[in-house]
């Protein structure tokens, strides 16, 4: 026993670094196996002992996997692309005018105060009626000046039947008869300038008969409505004085007008004269008036590279009214037929817009396009697709969440 604790003792304390080796050698091997049971456990399904199977990859080379039920439960839809006509909408702001060609300034051409006005603002007047009446001093001196030019006309005419006359019987000369005869021209030619006189002051022709019936001067004025119309301005009031300058009233026949709006220098290409568009004014926000353009600037405004256009809308109703707010709507036919996608499929990138592609049953591939234009529900794709791709077209927000989680970068 003393041996044996001895040789004991001398093995465990004579030895010290042959027990330290094999215990870290039985220590290394007890760590392993444990590991390895751990390992197997781990990779066993509890319910039935086998290997579980392990999850596919949803992210590998750039593509994303789901399973069809995950696809059932995305609501994933897709569809080809494919050519087909666009139509490109355009939008340009806007604003009401009155027809310039059925739009009159009035105004005198003799200076006189004003005794009535006949008409104001928002009447409807009839050609010819009567809009305010002036008081010329003006008018008196140039009717004064043409009855006395007509009395010296009647003279010369009677002065020279007789001249004839006493010529026919040789008791006066031929020069004689010239002389009366040019006074009688003379006299004609300062009634016609009289006339003409009061034609330019606006005095019609009947009223000039009436001069030359009654021989009576009358030193009214009349400003009468060139046409048909409305009275959008008045500037007269009773008993100032007006000048020849002055535009006593504005007449517009409004049963249509102009819209007149600006297009930007990029969407000229898209407007041709005598095109039908629509019009939509912000007083009406639900109705669409519907207009053809009948003139497009040959220039741009310098400061705002804008063109300006013209659209001709009819307004039986008057419900149009000048300086109202307005937007031309225009549609045009694209070159040729153009790939476009729903903007349902258009997803947001981290550099761009991006579509997903299938490339097989349970394989979406994240694409960056290039866009151009939009109409409606639908978009054009300029650059990223071929015509018979099929792209997600719904639930494509399920398919942008798994690339945002797995970092997957969309192709070019």
């Amino acid at each position: 026993m003393k041996q044996t604790g001895a040789g004991l003792k001398g093995r465990l304390c004579g030895e010290p670094r042959q027990v330290d080796v094999s215990l870290c050698r039985w220590t290394r091997g007890l760590l392993v196996g444990l590991a390895l049971m751990a390992g197997t456990g781990c990779e066993r399904d509890p319910a039935t002992g086998r290997p579980a199977e392990k999850p596919a990859g949803r992210a590998v080379e750039g593509i994303v996997h789901l399973t069809t039920h995950e696809i059932a439960r995305a609501g994933i839809e897709v569809l080809p692309v494919k050519k087909e006509p666009f139509t490109i909408h355009r939008e340009f702001p806007a604003t009401v005018q009155a027809n310039e060609n059925e739009l009159a300034e009035v105004t005198t051409l003799i200076r006189g105060r004003v005794v009535e006005v006949s008409v104001d603002v928002g009447k409807d007047v009839k050609k010819g009626e009567r809009l305010a009446l002036l008081d010329s001093t003006d008018l008196g001196v140039a009717e004064g000046a043409y009855l006395k030019a007509a009395a010296r006309q009647h003279e010369a005419q009677l002065a020279y039947e007789r001249a004839a006359n006493l010529h026919e019987h040789r008791a006066i000369s031929l020069a004689e008869l010239q002389r009366r005869e040019a006074e009688m021209k003379t006299a004609r030619a300062d009634v016609r300038e009289a006339s003409s006189r009061l034609a330019l002051l606006g005095v019609p022709a009947h009223e000039v008969q009436r001069l030359d019936r009654e021989q009576t001067i009358k030193s009214d004025v009349a400003l009468r409505a060139p046409f048909a119309g409305r009275v959008i301005m008045r500037n007269i009031t009773r008993g100032e004085v007006v000048e020849t300058s002055r535009k006593c009233f504005t007449i517009a026949d409004l049963s249509d007008v102009w819209v007149i709006g600006s297009v930007p220098e990029k969407d000229v290409r898209f407007i041709r004269p005598d095109q039908t568009v629509k019009v939509l004014v912000a007083a009406y926000p639900h109705a669409l008036f519907s207009g053809k353009i009948t003139h497009i600037s040959d220039v741009l405004e310098p400061a705002t590279r804008t063109m300006r256009l013209r659209v001709t809308v009819r307004n039986p109703d008057r419900i149009l009214k000048p300086e109202m707010f307005a937007t031309v709507q225009v549609y045009a036919m694209g070159p040729q037929d153009l790939l476009t996608v729903p903007l349902a499929a258009v997803q947001n990138g981290g550099a761009g817009k991006v579509v997903f592609v299938r490339n097989a049953e349970d394989q979406f591939e994240p694409r960056r396009v290039t866009l151009g234009d939009e109409q409606g529900e639908k978009i054009v794709v300029l650059e990223g697709l071929r015509e018979g791709e099929e792209v997600v077209v719904k639930g494509s927000f399920a398919l942008k969440s798994e690339v945002d989680i797995h970092k997957i970068e969309p192709a070019q």
